[in-house]
């Protein structure tokens, strides 16, 4: 069974991981034979959102406790990443890896990638394993892996920051994957597009076939 680490950002999809993209991809990789271990940085959120309103709240919450949430409780701080026990690497999308793995919504094109994240992607590539990229998380794999070819989609303003990072990007719609062969890169839009629960699951279906493909 090839072993898949999944990164989260926490717990919702304005201010941690989209659930849905990481259950659909949890279930994307145990469908298809494989099996996956969850890390999350052991670091305090960006901010806080009512996600009923869109509000910031007046509180502070830690990554890895939120993103424990979704992977009820068998989690382990990204710190604790070793890729020699992995067979590949993935990011669900989410605004959090915007604003905890990386600070991209911020900071835009001058950002910076969260120091555990950023050797986790490139030991990675390094040990040539496939890496995968779900929605806004190809953000995070441009700001670490200069001149990489992905996708978030069809959104400009985002798409000028990813090129101004130096990334070469492909517009894509529902389920596509874009494959970066020189990094072993794979990417797909997701909720970067108005997309309903279904089309996520071909999105997430779609880039773990192609990582498991790659792998034989």
């Amino acid at each position: 069974m090839k072993k898949f680490a999944i990164i989260l950002s926490g717990s919702g999809v304005f201010d941690g991981a989209e659930i849905h993209e990481t259950t659909m991809t949890m279930l994307a990789i145990m469908k298809n034979g494989g099996q996956y271990q969850i890390f999350a940085p052991d670091i305090p959120q960006h901010h806080v959102i009512n996600h009923m309103n869109g509000e910031e709240m007046n509180e502070q919450r830690n990554v890895l406790i939120e993103s424990a949430r979704i992977a009820r409780g068998d989690i382990k701080p990204m710190s604790e990443y070793n890729e020699a026990d992995f067979d590949a690497l993935i990011m669900p999308g989410g605004f959090g890896a915007a604003k905890n793995l990386s600070d991209f919504a911020v900071k835009g094109p001058e950002c910076s990638v969260n120091k555990d994240v950023e050797k986790a992607i490139k030991d990675t590539v390094a040990a040539k394993k496939p890496l995968g990229a779900i929605c806004i998380s190809p953000a995070v794999v441009a700001r670490v892996l200069k001149g990489v070819e992905i996708t978030i989609g069809q959104d400009q303003d985002t798409i000028n920051g990813l090129e101004a990072m130096g990334a070469r990007h492909k517009k894509t719609t529902h389920g596509e994957v874009i494959v970066d062969e020189k990094y072993n890169v794979f990417s797909t839009p997701c909720y970067m597009l108005d997309a309903n629960i279904l089309q996520i699951w071909d999105g997430a279906e779609n880039i773990v076939k192609a990582m498991l493909e790659k792998m034989k």
